[in-house]
This record gives structure tokens, C-alpha cells and sequence, in this order.
């Protein structure tokens, strides 16, 4: 019951994820991906700041690998990653490439869950995993059986944030199986900021926009960032990798809806296929729970 709980709370996380082009919609343009994660950033940092000496103590307390984790968390997927996904959509004017290759994200988890996590997917599991990845795929690209990519930039960058968020939920999960959601959820932001300041010097870009991109900013970090993360770091304290890698997928189906209803994109026929078969997977997930992974074992002792 408690599994089942957590895959839904990162369930809905994910979904809250999905209106991120909504509020984004507002900076199309406007701004460049590095101000926009850093701005984020900053803000997250100030919410979370009660928190973040108990956080940093607790982390170097458990030992380096921990904290090594923390920062593939907070620099890697936090950062990083959301700057690269960006930059692949935008920069280069591609915005089918970018989609396509991030149906290898789950892939990816479930190969560094097994690795980094020891968890070992049931037999069963095969069958939420293929057909999630097949729905997806339908989802994101609407001629499936003929899909266009190209630009060595572009697929590098969608390839590089795949694998980046991929790690951000294992080494997530390995750092909520000893730490309270609310100090993972604070590591993930802190490492972040960083992360995302040397971004800013790296790209060339600003640290400050606009009032009203600022505002908009916040808007970002306080639904997808601040509230859905911290649900999200909740979910994942007894939630298998392999698990919530799928139930997160309840983001690209948020986001194609989101799409449909408010900025009139047009869907086909496989793409309402796409939707059907992943929401399906998602719903039935957290009723059986136990077809995911035959053993999660206990985390192994810290390091003094």
C-alpha cells in the first residue's frame, strides 16, 4: 500500500510537470533557457532555505557517495539537463529530434537502477515497460513509422539531458531511501544553483531579464519546481526507480494535453492512441506495485 501511495504521488508530480509550457509560454522568446534555469534557481534556493543546513549536514553525515548523488541530482538533472532539453528545442530549430530521443529516458533509469539501485524488474514489468515506451512514442512524434532526425548538435544535447534526467530519478531515489524527502528536495536545488550560475558565464548569458519575465519565472519555480518537487521526493521514498521512471511518465501526457486544450495543437489519430495506451500504464501501475521489481534491498551502510 505504502509503494502504491508513492507511485502516485510521483504520478502526480509528473503531471504537474506538464503545464511547464503553459507558464512558459510566456518567456517564448523573451529570455534564454540559462536565465530562465537560474532565476528558478534562485528563488527555489530562498524557499528552501530553512531547510538547507539540516540538508547539507544530513548529506555529509551519510557519507561522499551521497553527496556525490546530491550533485548529479542538483547539478545534472536539475540544471544541466533542463538547459540542454532547451537548447535542443530552440537553439537549433528542431523540435521533432529533441521529442524522439527522449523516449530513451526510461530506458536509461532502468539500466542505472539496476547498476546503481540493485533492483531487478520482474518479468512481468517487460509489459508496462514496452507498451509506456510505445505510447509515448506515439504521443511525441505524430508519423510514427517515419520519424525525422537530424543535426549531431541537436541529438547530442536532447541525449545528454535523457541520460542526465535518468540519473536525477535513481540517484534521487538512492539519496530518499535515507534522507527526509524534504532535505533530497533542498540538495536538488541547492547543487542547482551552481550549477545553473556557471551556465550563465558558460552561454554568455544574463542573470536578470525583465520584471516580467521574473515574474513568470517565479510563477515556474513555485508550481513545477517548488510544488510539484517536493510531492514528487515525497512519492520517491517508496517508489523503485524502475517504478516512478514510468509513473513519470504522466508529464509528456499532461503536456500533450495541455498542447491540445490550450494552445489548439492538432493531434492524430496514433498520437490519441499514444495518450490512451500511457495513461493507461500509469493508472494501473500503482495497483500492483509488487509486478515491478522483485527485490529493492536495504541501502548499504554509509561511510563514517
Amino acid at each position: 500500500m505504502r509503494r502504491s501511495v508513492g507511485i502516485i504521488f510521483v504520478a502526480v508530480a509528473a503531471a504537474m510537470w506538464g503545464f511547464d509550457q503553459w507558464i512558459r509560454a510566456s518567456l517564448s522568446g523573451a529570455t534564454t533557457a540559462a536565465t530562465i534555469v537560474f532565476g528558478e534557481h534562485v528563488l527555489l534556493v530562498l524557499l528552501t532555505l530553512p531547510f538547507a543546513v539540516g540538508a547539507l549536514a544530513a548529506v555529509v553525515r551519510l557519507g561522499w557517495r551521497h553527496v556525490l548523488a546530491a550533485i548529479a541530482v542538483g547539478a545534472g538533472a536539475s540544471a544541466v539537463a533542463t538547459i540542454l532539453f532547451t537548447e535542443a528545442l530552440f537553439a537549433h530549430n528542431d523540435f521533432v529530434t529533441p521529442i524522439v530521443l527522449q523516449k530513451i529516458q526510461p530506458v536509461f533509469a532502468v539500466i542505472a537502477a539496476m547498476v546503481v539501485l540493485g533492483e531487478r524488474p520482474r518479468l512481468r514489468f517487460a509489459a508496462y515497460f514496452v507498451v509506456a515506451l510505445a505510447g509515448t512514442w506515439l504521443m511525441g512524434v505524430p508519423d510514427p513509422f517515419h520519424p525525422k532526425a537530424h543535426g549531431l548538435a541537436t541529438m547530442s544535447y536532447a541525449l545528454g539531458a535523457a541520460l542526465l534526467w535518468a540519473l536525477g530519478t535513481v540517484f534521487g531515489r538512492y539519496l530518499a531511501r535515507d534522507m527526509r524527502f524534504e532535505h533530497v528536495t533542498t540538495l536538488r536545488f541547492v547543487f542547482g544553483l551552481p550549477a545553473s550560475a556557471i551556465a550563465l558565464l558558460v552561454l554568455g548569458s544574463p542573470a536578470f531579464s525583465s520584471w516580467h519575465n521574473t515574474f513568470w519565472i517565479a510563477i515556474l519555480a513555485l508550481v513545477t519546481g517548488f510544488a510539484a518537487m517536493f510531492i514528487y521526493y515525497y512519492g520517491l521514498r517508496s517508489t523503485p526507480a524502475v517504478a516512478a521512471t514510468i509513473a513519470e511518465l504522466a508529464f509528456p501526457i499532461t503536456a500533450v494535453l495541455v498542447g491540445y486544450f490550450r494552445f489548439g495543437q492538432t493531434l492524430t489519430g496514433w498520437q490519441w492512441a499514444g495518450v490512451a495506451l500511457t495513461t493507461m500504464v500509469v493508472a494501473l501501475l500503482p495497483a500492483r506495485p509488487r509486478d515491478v521489481v522483485e527485490r529493492v534491498p536495504a541501502p548499504a551502510p554509509a561511510l563514517a
